[in-house]
């Protein structure tokens, strides 16, 4: 495993959705911010080991199964209003923070949250 390899990368994901008001999802939300919890309890006990665990909390990234479950034209336009770049997230959008934590180029990075929202303000 990461231990015998001398090292490696834990990349857990979150969601924005427990940073902002969801009164309709609770139970979601609460798991959500428990992510972050995991995250910094293993950076604690596994960074002797060189292993990273970190998590990236996405915004609303749109996927197909997001189109076809809830998304609605309004409620889009409005989230995107509330971004400060006014794109709309794809999975796509998410890959460079992954490869990022994955890499070396994050060796010294641990117990973190990224949050990949598009400056949703």
């Amino acid at each position: 495993g990461m231990k015998r390899a001398g090292g490696g990368s834990i990349i857990n994901f979150t969601s924005t959705s427990y940073l902002i008001n969801h009164p309709d999802m609770p139970a979601y939300t609460a798991a959500k911010a428990g992510i972050l919890g995991l995250t910094k309890g293993l950076a604690g006990k596994l960074g002797a080991d060189r292993i990273r665990v970190n998590a990236i909390a996405p915004g609303w990234v749109i996927t197909e199964r997001q189109k076809e479950l809830w998304v609605t034209e309004h409620g889009l336009a409005a989230h995107v209003a509330k971004q400060c770049i006014k794109d709309v997230m794809q999975p796509e959008d998410i890959v460079g923070t992954v490869l990022f934590l994955a890499s070396d180029a994050s060796r010294m990075l641990t117990a973190q949250m990224l949050i990949v929202d598009g400056g949703f303000l």
